[in-house]
């Protein structure tokens, strides 16, 4: 299964790819909106985890292109910060907060998933 991991912090990108190529699945990093959008319209991906706060385009923003594109894809709304309230992420089919611990986001991917 393959995974895009859309970050600008490249200790999440790391930890993101390490623990979930573990788990068996195939990580594709983007380090930015426009990298990720480029990457998105060449590649089949399986599910998306992208954060909000990004230096050239924001992740609600990415994630209303990527729905455009392919609305049945799973996307997953990751960021330090909490944007519940946002109506806007609302779109997504899942919303965490990053933390060093994984599991939510494991658990997470595999309910997206059917796993």
């Amino acid at each position: 299964m393959k995974i895009l991991v859309v970050d600008d912090d490249l200790n999440i990108q790391r930890l993101y790819k390490e623990e979930l190529e573990d788990e068996g699945y195939d990580v594709t990093i983007a380090a930015t909106g426009k990298e990720a959008m480029e990457i998105f319209e060449k590649e089949t991906f399986d599910i998306v985890t992208l954060d909000i706060l990004m230096p050239d385009i924001d992740g609600i923003s990415l994630l209303r292109k990527m729905k455009e594109q392919r609305s049945n894809i799973p996307i997953i709304m990751s960021t330090a910060y909490d944007y519940r309230d946002d109506f806007a992420v609302w779109a997504s089919e899942a919303y965490i907060v990053k933390s060093s611990d994984l599991g939510e986001l494991k658990k997470t991917i595999k309910k997206l998933v059917g796993e």
